[in-house]
């Protein structure tokens, strides 16, 4: 009987601290049974024009984590002897910042003497959007600066249906924010789609979609090639540019998307990651799931942004499964696919 309630508390009333900092935002949050008590975060800004690199983007988190671990607990109010289990971004991301917040992970589980959970970065963007939209069974659109999928969920796997060749949707606007000089501040993305806003004239670029699959590599070479003589000749201006660009990468998205939907009869449509907070690509979902007789859910930059209570909200599902891990085997992997991960709390 003893154990019978130990098992049913252990299930029922968890609360999970989650350290997420695979790329430039490193992020603690709070989450007790799917409600998220706290979720500070900081991101690292590099300078216009220019990339963060992997070195920089470590030592920032190295920089800030401390202070946001003491932050979440307080904003949480809760004490130290309260958290169930320590999770952590085993990946896939960037490999020092990856790292860096790994070590900081196993030295918490091992000082307050709890479970360490590894978790998967994608998997967290789809649960963490199912438990803030409500979404049952949806079909996912995974967008962000390192990951473009396209993801239905069966046997107890997040199966990719199609995914990008090459570069990340968020890469290649991120890497044209770079050519037009725009700030990374708040991050380059976003700024692409405020200036886009004003853009009147749309430039036909390369629209290359491969089955179930998308590539954007060509497409911005192309656009790095023409947008600077354009630019000068007065042919467009940096709006038409953004505006053009935007709409033919989220076309493209929206296309497989759709396909995917169809494939799996399905009747929801998930969009998570960072770029899935674009107001744009939200309306174009909106509308073709409208035809479908389907409905989008999408969560605004609290949660598509990568953000530490994602990672404790899957670390508790994990936790409620037994799915912790020993320190000697808590690395980080730079490649750790959405459909490599057991998904045991689903049926």
């Amino acid at each position: 009987l003893l154990y019978t309630i130990k098992f049913e508390l252990r299930r029922t009333m968890v609360i999970s601290i989650g350290l997420e900092g695979s790329a430039n935002k490193i992020g603690v949050g709070v989450v007790k049974d799917g409600e998220v008590l706290s979720n500070p975060r900081h991101t690292y800004c590099a300078p216009t024009g220019h990339g963060f690199l992997p070195r920089h983007t470590a030592q920032h988190h190295r920089d800030h984590v401390l202070r946001l671990v003491k932050q979440a607990i307080q904003e949480a109010g809760i004490s130290i002897s309260d958290i169930d289990c320590v999770s952590y971004t085993k990946g896939p991301g960037m490999g020092a910042p990856l790292v860096s917040t790994a070590v900081v992970a196993r030295t918490l589980a091992q000082l307050w003497n709890v479970p360490l959970i590894p978790v998967n970065h994608c998997i967290a963007h789809i649960e963490m959007g199912r438990q803030v939209t409500g979404a049952d069974n949806p079909t996912v659109l995974y967008v962000s600066g390192g990951n473009t999928q396209v993801i239905s969920y069966m046997n107890q796997r997040y199966m990719i249906f199609g995914e990008t060749l090459d570069i990340a949707v968020g890469n290649c606007l991120d890497r044209f924010a770079r050519v037009l000089k725009l700030s990374n501040d708040p991050c380059p993305g976003y700024n692409i789609e405020q200036l886009a806003k004003e853009g009147t004239r749309y430039l036909e670029l390369p629209y290359c979609v491969k089955g179930m699959d998308v590539s954007f590599s060509g497409l911005l070479s192309h656009i790095e090639g023409t947008a600077v003589k354009m630019l000068a000749s007065g042919q467009c201006t940096k709006a038409d540019l953004c505006y053009s660009l935007q709409e033919t990468v989220f076309a493209m998205l929206v296309e497989i998307t759709e396909r995917a939907m169809a494939h799996s009869r399905s009747d929801q449509v998930l969009v998570v990651g960072g770029v899935g907070c674009n107001l744009r690509l939200q309306e174009m979902l909106a509308i073709m799931a409208k035809e479908r007789g389907a409905s989008l859910c999408a969560t605004d930059d609290r949660y598509c942004i990568d953000n530490g209570a994602m990672i404790a909200h899957t670390g508790n599902l994990m936790f409620q499964h037994d799915m912790e891990t020993s320190i000697e085997s808590s690395g980080v992997t730079q490649r750790f696919r959405t459909d490599e991960v057991h998904i045991a709390w689903r049926s």
